[in-house]
């Protein structure tokens, strides 16, 4: 029988460990699995560059956040993901985050396109199970926040571009719009000029911030 071999990245081992046992214990028709766990963004780094060298994983599974929130380090999983894609273009890349709000969903889409998303909450024996099955057969496999993000974002015939995106994205974390301009090397008043345009193309031309914000949550921009 095969073995299907999977690496997850993770900075909580105990969160590592419980994919490990979970799905090392499960029953597979067509294969086995074998778990190996990284607890670090530098030892997830040196395992894929281990595999792309011998025998590349199967399934890689990332975290998005692997410092803590208090750390400055600003490398992320998604920076994993972007070097498997690169090293390891066959392994199947799949996000196992906490993080379930759409602009991180989509912006990840975008940047590495991977096989799958699972929302940490949504995640159990059940699901962790059917994520290999599917990856392994014929992904993508979704948790239910996960798809709705991708859902909403795509119903929409809204179109902006990445600029319009940060400075939206900014504005719902209550960033300040006079200090939104050094975050996305531009001048404040090209970010006025595109709020002012971003609530006409939103359809709340005489709301406030506010507004705005609820309006791109309802469309699935963030």
């Amino acid at each position: 029988m095969d073995t299907v071999r999977i690496l997850a990245v993770d900075d909580h081992e105990m969160t590592t460990l419980g994919y490990k046992y979970i799905l090392e214990d499960s029953e597979f028709e067509e294969f086995t699995v074998k778990v190996e766990i990284a607890k670090s963004y530098d030892k997830g780094k040196e395992k894929i560059e281990l595999s792309a060298r011998s025998l590349p994983y199967d399934i890689i599974l990332l975290d998005i956040q692997l410092f803590p929130s208090q750390s400055k380090d600003p490398r992320t999983g998604v920076d994993l993901g972007l070097l498997a894609r690169e090293l390891v273009p066959n392994s199947k890349v799949v996000f196992m985050s906490s993080f379930s709000d759409n602009y991180r969903i989509n912006n990840i889409f975008k940047t590495v396109n991977p096989d799958g998303y699972m929302v940490k909450s949504e995640i159990d024996e059940l699901s962790l199970k059917a994520m290999v099955e599917t990856i392994m057969r014929n992904p993508p496999y979704y948790t239910a926040s996960a798809l709705a993000a991708m859902r909403r974002r795509m119903s929409s015939n809204i179109v902006i571009d990445d600029q319009d995106q940060k400075i939206l994205y900014h504005l719902s974390r209550g960033v300040n719009t006079r200090d939104i301009a050094p975050l996305i090397a531009s001048a404040n008043t090209t970010v006025e000029a595109r709020k002012r345009q971003l609530k006409s193309i939103f359809g709340v031309k005489n709301g406030n911030d506010l507004a705005l914000i609820e309006e791109a949550k309802k469309r699935g921009f963030l």
